[in-house]
């Protein structure tokens, strides 16, 4: 291994000020961004907010108009096939041949790797990632749960040293995913560092740190908790007999600054604590079956509002591309 990597830097991706352009859409805009070594970070933000076209610039699959930064101590407009033989990097959709069986997959991956022994280390990767019994099977006739442990033991096949995981639970079931997020604990608990983009709220509060992004613009990033305390919602939980009335009324109300339905009830936030106690306090004498009571912002409360935010904040109306 080159010195480069010997040398053990402090923070698996650092860059700063990327910018990348397809034609007239500014995509990412002067982000930047730093992973620690053994790290979990995760990458929220809308569909066609650039978070795919930022994963692809810091692991040298896509050149960025400008911007400085390294991956795995490497330059990444320089060293770029030095980033990629030592990271995994894993599609949003399943990227492997499904008329081959789960071993020939991952013996494919092993000889473009140019790996020795490549017998044993696809072994090891069955047996890790409980495949072993399955090695026999045609991927394309796996669950979307096993396709993605085939994917995951591909991506991991070369021990890499980081892994870029772009939306990798999309359309799993609750106990795939579970057993999927178990696994990159443990992967991170041996130093490697995890860079992965999610929809899950329950899956963002697992990440040791997160970036939220919007339009190619980072918004917020930090702990869970940090992301949360910077938007300085109030939240309150409000119930009534009607709730798509009680929607109604209150959205576009003083000191409301969104609504969201979770089951029988709504969230609603705002940032002027006194403007929302006094819409209540309206709404309660025409309505008295309405229940109100504070409750913590939650990530997802978070979440709702910086989409909101950041779609009303954007002057072309749409995405920001890949």
């Amino acid at each position: 291994m080159s010195a480069a990597a010997d040398s053990g830097p402090e923070y698996a991706i650092d860059v700063r000020g990327l910018n990348k352009n397809f034609g007239d859409k500014h995509v990412v805009k002067d982000v930047s961004l730093q992973v620690r070594r053994g790290e979990i970070f995760g990458f929220l933000g809308p569909n066609g907010s650039g978070k795919t076209t930022c994963m692809r610039m810091m692991c040298g699959l896509l050149t960025p108009d400008s911007g400085s930064g390294s991956c795995l101590g490497y330059d990444i407009f320089k060293q770029t096939a030095e980033i990629k033989r030592r990271t995994g990097y894993m599609t949003q959709r399943f990227s492997y041949w499904e008329d081959l069986t789960i071993r020939e997959n991952l013996d494919f991956v092993a000889r473009i790797y140019e790996m020795p022994n490549r017998g044993r280390a696809v072994d090891q990767a069955l047996e890790h990632l409980g495949l072993a019994s399955r090695s026999g099977q045609l991927a394309g006739a796996l669950s979307g749960g096993w396709k993605q442990r085939l994917a995951l033991a591909a991506c991991l096949l070369h021990d890499p040293q980081l892994l870029l995981l772009d939306e990798p639970t999309a359309g799993v079931d609750p106990t795939a995913r579970r057993d999927f997020w178990e696994e990159l604990h443990r992967l991170a608990a041996r130093g490697i560092s995890v860079l992965v983009s999610t929809h899950y709220m329950d899956e963002a509060e697992r990440c040791n740190q997160l970036a939220y992004i919007a339009y190619g613009s980072l918004l917020a990033h930090g702990t869970a908790r940090e992301v949360i305390d910077s938007q300085q919602l109030s939240t309150w939980v409000v119930s009534s007999g009607d709730l798509v009335q009680l929607s109604e009324r209150l959205r576009g109300a003083p000191g409301v600054a969104q609504t969201v339905a979770f089951g029988t009830t709504l969230h609603v936030s705002g940032s002027d604590v006194e403007a929302l106690q006094a819409t209540f306090k309206d709404l309660a004498l025409a309505d008295p079956s309405m229940r109100v009571a504070p409750i913590e912002t939650g990530l997802e409360d978070v979440f709702v509002y910086m989409m909101g935010r950041s779609a009303d904040n954007d002057g072309a109306g749409g995405g920001a591309g890949p």
